[in-house]
């Protein structure tokens, strides 16, 4: 519909929006939502806003296993555990910040995700799964400390959803480990890292003994971003 002129309470909303804008705050803080691989999250501050490289990652996973169960470690948002969901009924998001909890589980309300509270690397973690599950994607904090970022990510993504220690590989060593024990023998993994990790990562994985298949792929952008296996 076309109208000639906005009322005036929607232009000096809509100013305001641009102004705070203007000073760095995230779109998606400024309207409350996140769009990702066809879904609509709600956002704010505490939780990592999910980026369209992650949906590479999650297309990869449903390739690959469409029913079963599925585990969504470091879920945050719980981005990847909605968009699996869709397909594969049974799935587990495991997130262990409290921030960004009743994000996950505003997300996950009326969809056939299980949240559970917890440390992705710890043993004890879906502990009674070990060794069933068909299909682990995650999305952990892989960002090296030393590295620079924007305001939009710095000042307003949580710190403990970004930075994996100095290397970047300080979540992602005990998680290869985590996801190793959860996965059934031929179960899919799949793992998004920094763009840094190209090599490092897959030669952890091969290292292991725990995975074959290991296979690395390319963001939007063409770089290294992500990567899968098969649980040997």
């Amino acid at each position: 519909m076309l109208v000639d002129e906005f009322p005036p309470e929607l232009v000096t909303r809509f100013e305001e929006l641009v102004a705070r804008r203007a000073e760095r705050i995230p779109l998606q803080h400024l309207t409350g939502r996140a769009h990702f691989a066809g879904l609509e999250l709600a956002v704010g501050p505490g939780v990592f806003v999910p980026r369209p490289e992650t949906e590479l990652l999650v297309e990869w996973g449903l390739s690959q296993v469409r029913a079963g169960i599925a585990v969504d470690l470091c879920s945050g948002s719980g981005a990847i555990a909605c968009a699996v969901a869709r397909t594969i009924p049974v799935v587990y998001a495991v997130e262990r910040d409290p921030d960004a909890l009743p994000w996950l589980r505003r997300n996950t309300q009326n969809t056939s995700v299980t949240v559970v509270p917890g440390d992705a690397t710890d043993p004890s973690t879906l502990a009674d799964l070990d060794g069933t599950v068909d299909l682990l994607l995650t999305n952990p904090p892989y960002v090296p400390t030393t590295e620079a970022l924007p305001p939009e990510v710095i000042d307003h993504d949580p710190a403990v959803a970004l930075f994996g220690g100095e290397d970047g590989l300080s979540v992602i060593r005990p998680l290869l480990v985590r996801a190793a024990g959860l996965l059934r023998t031929g179960g899919s993994f799949g793992m998004e890292h920094d763009d840094q990790h190209g090599e490092s990562v897959p030669a952890l994985m091969a290292a292991s003994g725990d995975w074959e298949a290991v296979t690395a792929h390319r963001d939007l952008a063409g770089r290294p971003r992500f990567v899968t296996a098969v649980r040997r």
